[in-house]
Formats: structure tokens, C-alpha cells, sequence
């Protein structure tokens, strides 16, 4: 559930493209890394193409999740009360996990094994940042807990991420609800990028410094992708990346001399905030000529998670939704994920 943690180096891995994108194995409309058919689930590696099978032979009723987004998904469907433990609860956005008491069981390389098998799940669902699979992933293997590992966080399109709803339908038996509730985000996401009708893109300037490095997401990077198809473009983004690049402080500042916009200035809320994080910021255009600073984290929880990375990744037209708002000439004044930064 560390999904605030390492977000800055999944997410920027991820790609975007306006097609739809899906894999030589894949039958699914959006994602590449998976494709469901009735109960048989099937999940393709996106690092070798290796494909991993499941058969849901009954609705499974006792799942662990270690993505908040698969916490989401479930959420999404109606089947929340499977949730039965999850990894960093401090990070969990979703309110019904606190309220009834879900236990953590910690995180990849000092998990709770003892509260683990005493739950007993149906299927513990996990994801990796690499090829190669982790060591605590083998050892719940060795102890009889069946893992499913996904890689959402890596599809190329907003759509691609929310449509593992459909694979949790498929684990909970409710598969006919998940794509009732799929199409519907779907329809509802293609109708507003259909809708923007933009002459001139948005310029936006992206994040703030990393400790030493500063990432622009590439074009093809899911934020480019949701920014291109709410009618703006990502300033410094590489022409056909779907991983971000570094720039300096100083290539950062040229480019906010440009920008219309700035989006997602990490933690900060206010605009003091964001002056005092860098001497040097008072000079950036956004600043220096008070053009709008609006940040993703208006749902924040108070151990650090961000409901934009959990419902946000099975609601990307709630996302793109306020990002046409933030860029028309007369932004909304309640938005679902962002807020504007004031004093």
C-alpha cells in the first residue's frame, strides 16, 4: 500500500496512447496485462509475456490486497467487505477499511505471515516494480497462500487501469457489475475527451524537485495522457516516453516561463508553502506572474495516502473531469481530486 511512496518512479513508468492498447494475449478493450473470460482470469507479464492463469471456481469472499487501487476496485463493484487485509492501512484512503477494523499485514520485506495465514485468503493480490519475482512472494508461495500478482500501475492508459475492475469482478463473482460500472467510466471519460475542443493546448509545468532531481513525465506517460485528452500538454515531456526524464533546476525554470499552468507541486498546499521550498521559486512564471498552482492531493489521509492514486485509478473520468474545469477559462470551484493553491 506504499502507493505514495514509490508513485513518482510506478506511475512514470506507465505509457499512454490515445488508441487502445492491448497485448497479443490480452482480449481486453484497454489493458494489456490482462484479460478475463468468464472465470478464467489471465494475467501477462509485461516484462517477458509469460502468462499466468487463475480459474475462480467460486466467488472469492476473503482477498488481501497490497494496492490501494485494488482496494479501489473492489470498492467500485460492491465488494469491499472482501477486503480482508491489506499492506500500509495508514495509506488506505477507503473509509470502510478503517471502520471495521481490516488488519495490516505490513509491508513487502516484513510482512505479518502469522496474521496472514490465519485469515486464510481466498487469494492475497500483490504487484512488482521489476521482472523478476520478490522473496516475499515466494515464501507465501511455500506456505500454501495463493498470490496473484498484477501490473496495473504499468498499462498505458487511464482507461487500461480502470478496467481491472473487471478482473475483480471476476475473483468476487460480480463480473456482469463490474462491467456495467467499467463501461459506464468509460463512456463517460471518452464523452468528455470527445468534448474539449482546444486551439491552443494548456501549457503545464509538472512536480517540483525529488530530492535532487526534478522528473517530467515522457508524452506517453499516463499524467501526459490525461492532460493531452483534458486539451493540455505536459511541458519538457520526451515525444514518445512513457518514462519521465530529469531536468534540472534550471531547464525547470525555462520551461514554467512557458507554462499556463502548474500541476502537482508535491506536498505543498498553499502557495507560501510552495515559495518557501525553493529559494528560487518566487521566480518561476506560474509564481512570478500568479497563474494558477493546483494540486492532486485533496484527499489526502493523514499517514500520507492520496485518493487520487486509490479511487482516482478506477476513476479516471472523475480525474479528467476536473482537469477540463482547471483548464477552461472558468474553473470549477469544487473539483474531485485537486484544489488550487492560495496564500
Amino acid at each position: 500500500m506504499r502507493w505514495t511512496l514509490i508513485i513518482t518512479f510506478l506511475f512514470f513508468l506507465a505509457g499512454c496512447q490515445s488508441a487502445r492498447q492491448t497485448s497479443a494475449v490480452s482480449a481486453s478493450e484497454y489493458a494489456s496485462y490482462f484479460d478475463v473470460n468468464g472465470p478464467l482470469i489471465k494475467v501477462i507479464s509485461p516484462y517477458d509475456g509469460s502468462v499466468d492463469t487463475l480459474t475462480v471456481a467460486e466467488p472469492m469472499d476473503r482477498i488481501i490486497c497490497m494496492s490501494s487501487s485494488s482496494v479501489a476496485a473492489l470498492s467500485a463493484i460492491g465488494a469491499c467487505d472482501a477486503v480482508s487485509a491489506v499492506s500500509g492501512l495508514r495509506y488506505v484512503t477507503d473509509r470502510s477499511i478503517h471502520e471495521r477494523g481490516v488488519p495490516d499485514i505490513g509491508y513487502e520485506n516484513s510482512l505479518d505471515y502469522e496474521t496472514i495465514l490465519s485469515i486464510n485468503p481466498d487469494i492475497l493480490v500483490a504487484y512488482t516494480v521489476s521482472g523478476s519475482e520478490p522473496q516475499f512472494i515466494s515464501k507465501l508461495r511455500s506456505l500454501g497462500v495463493r498470490v496473484l500478482v498484477l501490473h496495473d500501475h504499468l498499462e498505458q492508459h487511464p482507461l487500461a487501469r480502470a478496467e481491472y475492475i473487471r478482473l475483480f469482478g471476476a475473483l468476487t463473482g460480480r463480473l456482469a457489475a463490474a462491467d456495467s460500472v467499467f463501461n459506464a467510466v468509460r463512456d463517460r471519460y471518452e464523452a468528455l475527451a470527445t468534448s474539449v475542443n482546444v486551439r491552443k493546448p494548456v501549457k503545464v509545468l509538472m512536480n517540483i524537485p525529488y530530492g535532487d532531481a526534478w522528473y517530467v513525465p515522457g508524452a506517453d506517460s499516463y499524467m501526459s495522457c490525461l492532460i493531452h485528452d483534458a486539451g493540455g500538454e505536459v511541458l519538457g515531456a520526451e515525444p514518445g516516453a512513457s518514462h519521465s526524464r530529469v531536468v534540472t533546476m534550471e531547464q525547470a525554470y525555462a520551461l514554467s516561463l512557458e507554462a499556463d499552468i502548474w500541476l502537482n507541486p508535491g506536498h505543498c498546499r498553499t502557495l507560501g508553502e510552495l515559495m518557501s521550498f525553493h529559494h528560487f521559486f518566487d521566480r518561476f512564471g506560474p509564481l512570478a506572474k500568479e497563474l494558477p498552482v493546483y494540486n492532486n492531493t485533496l484527499k489526502n489521509t493523514a499517514g500520507g495516502g492520496n485518493d487520487f492514486w486509490e479511487s482516482g485509478a478506477v476513476r479516471p473520468d472523475l480525474i479528467l473531469e476536473d482537469l477540463v474545469s482547471i483548464f477552461s477559462d472558468t474553473p470549477a470551484d469544487s473539483l474531485n481530486y485537486f484544489f488550487r493553491l492560495d496564500q
